[in-house]
């Protein structure tokens, strides 16, 4: 089930208190605590190809787009 599809029915139940309760308790993501799921680009929403580092957490695409405003310098 994918996370559309997953509000989808969501917005459906909201209608039916007791029901959604029930769906709530079988069918909800979990929460993520290890893997690439983890963690999210900020700007763009990637999981893959994260920067955690020095609290950016952007994926590489939106750090290389944005690097030279934040202070950073390309060396070549």
């Amino acid at each position: 089930m994918t996370a559309s599809d997953w509000n989808k029915i969501l917005k459906q139940l909201k209608k039916k208190p007791e029901k959604r309760k029930k769906f709530l308790k079988h069918n909800k993501p979990k929460a993520r605590t290890t893997g690439i799921a983890k963690q999210k680009c900020e700007k763009c929403g990637r999981f893959g190809g994260h920067l955690s580092q020095y609290n950016i957490n952007l994926c590489r695409h939106c750090f290389r787009e944005i690097a030279e405003e934040m202070g950073f310098k390309k060396y070549s």
